[in-house]
């Protein structure tokens, strides 16, 4: 069973969720108008970040200078970024009433267990955690789904990772993943997706982009990725890191329709005469 179908409950070929991560800005209202551009474009799932600041990042790290909208450190900016139980409270409500799964990718072992008082049905690890064991071994007590993203990690780092998850469970997405924001064409490298395949064939595989265009992401669904995850904003000028390498809601939706497209182009390879051909071949074939 697909990571997809086991929590849509439907047989989809591409989960597709729209990452919306940070690009909220520290405001809940701009969280629900990316949660509205995700269900108008008929995204599968969006997905936020979780961090503990004073965990994730050292007390030198916090204090040093950066100019943001919420101060003068990388303390205010972190902060002001973070989303906490009221916000994720209404979240949940949100997306349950637009009727779209939400998830997260915890960046330390407290997100995980404030994660789990929404029941969330799938956890991601980001690629800057694939290395962190202990908390790839939290998220995986938690029994449930897990995507992972590659990027920036080596064969062995990510074979860590994945036999450590098997003894918890054997839902286990792997996306090819390239963590430069945008991401450059030549950077790509999507011959990673049948490495991963290769590498391990037990696990799903998808593709988590971040670079400008449609057209690359479309080739990874061509290649066999089951899983595409792409960031979103409203305005990629807007302030924030990973607003570059986003898609603005007109390409987000373009993007979903072009992959249900060649969902129902692919077809199943048979061979012979459809029935709307007949009245066709009944008029221009010369020779039967």
């Amino acid at each position: 069973m697909k990571i997809g179908e086991r929590f849509i409950g439907e047989d989809y070929p591409c989960l597709i969720t729209s990452e919306i991560g940070i690009n909220h800005s520290g405001s809940l209202e701009m969280a629900k108008k990316l949660i509205d551009v995700s269900v108008l474009a008929g995204a599968d799932c969006v997905k936020f970040q979780k961090r503990t600041v004073e965990v994730v990042y050292s007390e030198e790290e916090l204090n040093k200078a950066r100019e943001s909208p919420w101060g003068l450190t990388n303390r205010d900016q972190k902060l002001g970024l973070e989303f906490g139980e009221r916000e994720y409270t209404e979240i949940d409500t949100y997306c349950r009433e637009k009727k779209i799964i939400w998830y997260a990718s915890p960046w330390d072992l407290d997100s995980v267990s404030f994660l789990e008082q929404f029941n969330i049905p799938v956890y991601k690890i980001a690629s800057a955690c694939v290395t962190d064991l202990e908390l790839i071994r939290r998220i995986g007590m938690t029994g449930k789904p897990v995507i992972m993203s590659t990027g920036m990690s080596t064969v062995a780092e990510i074979g860590r990772a994945v036999s450590l998850l098997e003894t918890f469970t054997d839902q286990i997405a792997l996306l090819a993943c390239v963590s430069t924001y945008p991401a450059r064409i030549e950077e790509l490298d999507l011959k990673r997706i049948l490495r991963l395949k290769t590498l391990w064939p037990q696990c799903e595989v998808g593709y988590s982009g971040h670079e400008v265009g449609l057209w690359s992401t479309l080739c990874a669904v061509a290649m066999g990725a089951t899983l595409i995850e792409r960031h979103l904003t409203l305005d990629r000028t807007m302030y924030g890191s990973d607003q570059s390498a986003s898609l603005e809601p007109m390409a987000f939706g373009k993007l979903v329709t072009e992959i249900r497209d060649y969902e129902r182009a692919l077809g199943e390879g048979n061979l012979g005469v459809s029935e709307r051909e007949k009245p066709i071949l009944e008029k221009l074939r010369r020779v039967k």
